[in-house]
């Protein structure tokens, strides 16, 4: 029997900066930073969302994992957004599409953009400070 009552607790990622990570998520999504407990041996900063109960842990890189900073996308050894859709991402949704596109060109933002075939649903594909991949979609009454 699967579980009852799932819902989404956190994201996590791991960075070497938590600082620089968390300031994009807070300026590109508006997260919160919320207290975070005391690990001891490594920092964290944990941000929630104000619209929902989803949060983000955001955990100081361990310094001998010898993986790459960031998973970039599952076709493209390099920041290529336009690789994403079928690559590793994760996705918010927004119900102001195209003022979030001109944030994110204003802030020099690399993106891709598609829309789906029904075209109701737009969506652009970025990446964060440590490549991990991201989707924007527009909610369809947008």
């Amino acid at each position: 029997m699967a579980a009852e009552g799932v819902s989404l607790n956190h994201i996590s990622r791991e960075s070497s900066d938590i600082k620089r990570l968390a300031k994009f998520y807070q300026e590109i999504f508006g997260f919160e930073e919320v207290e975070s407990p005391d690990f001891g041996e490594f920092k964290v900063v944990w941000l929630r969302l104000p619209s929902s109960c989803v949060y983000m842990h955001l955990i100081e890189r361990n310094p001998t994992n010898n993986l790459p900073e960031g998973p970039w996308s599952a076709t493209s050894p390099v920041a290529d957004p336009s690789h994403l859709p079928r690559g590793h991402h994760l996705c918010f949704s927004v119900s102001n599409f195209q003022s979030f596109l001109h944030t994110l060109k204003d802030k020099g933002i690399q993106t891709f953009e598609r829309s789906l075939p029904n075209g109701k649903i737009k969506q652009v594909f970025f990446f964060d400070p440590d490549g991990n991949g991201l989707e924007v979609a527009s909610k369809e009454d947008s």
